[in-house]
C-alpha cells in the first residue's frame, strides 16, 4: 500500500508560548474519513558534543521540570528567530558550558517525537575547545562534568545518560571520532 500524504482541512491555534506552540489541524485521511491532529509546534534545538583535548566530553548535569529530575546531559538549547542551527550550537556551547570550539562538524539532524511535534535536533561534534570570550550565563542551573569519551557507551547502558539527543548524539559523534 502506498502512504499517502494527509489533507489539512482547517487549523485551530490553541497556544503560544515563548517555547511551543500547539495547534489542532482537522485533516483528511486517505480513506476520505476526517480526524483531528494535535501538533506541538517548536522552533528547533542545537545540541552539541564537545570534546576537550584530553579525549573527555563536555556535559551538563541540570534539572529538567517536565521530567522533575536532574538529568546528565549534551549541551543544547532552542533557536531564536532567524538563528541557524550552527549559530545556536556557538551560542548555546558558550552560556551553557563557558568554552567555544575552533573545530565543528555536523552530524545529522532528527525529529524529535514526530507523531506530535515538530521539533528538529541539530546534532554538532565541537572539538579544539578554549574558553569562550563570554563567560557562561550566570541564569543557567548547570554543573558542567567531564567523562572519558570511553565512557560513554556505559553511561549510556547504565541510564545515567537517558534523554533522547544526548544518546544520539553521544553514539553518532563516538562512531565518528572512532572512525
Amino acid at each position: 500500500m502506498k502512504v499517502s500524504q494527509e489533507r489539512t482541512l482547517h487549523t485551530e491555534r490553541i497556544y503560544q508560548g515563548r517555547l511551543v506552540g500547539l495547534r489542532v489541524d482537522t485533516v483528511e485521511l486517505p480513506s476520505g474519513r476526517t480526524t483531528k491532529r494535535e501538533i506541538v509546534e517548536h522552533g528547533g534545538v542545537a545540541a552539541i558534543v564537545a570534546i576537550d583535548s584530553e579525549n573527555n566530553v563536555v556535559l551538563v548535569r541540570q534539572y529538567r521540570k517536565p521530567v522533575e529530575m536532574v538529568l546528565l546531559e549534551i549541551p543544547a538549547g532552542g533557536m531564536e528567530p532567524g538563528e541557524d542551527a550552527l549559530g545556536c550550537a556557538r551560542r548555546e556551547l558558550e552560556e551553557e558550558t563557558g568554552f567555544s570550539a575552533e573545530r565543528w562538524e555536523e552530524l545529522g539532524f532528527f525529529y524529535t517525537s514526530p507523531g506530535f511535534c515538530t521539533e528538529q535536533m541539530h546534532l554538532y561534534l565541537a572539538t579544539e575547545l578554549r574558553p569562550a570570550e563570554n563567560a557562561a550565563d550566570d541564569d543557567e542551573n548547570i554543573e558542567l562534568v567531564r567523562v572519558p569519551l570511553t565512557s560513554v557507551p556505559e553511561l549510556i547502558a547504565s541510564g545515567e545518560v537517558c534523554d533522547a539527543k544526548s544518546i544520539a548524539g553521544l553514539l553518532i559523534a563516538l562512531r565518528r571520532v572512532q572512525a
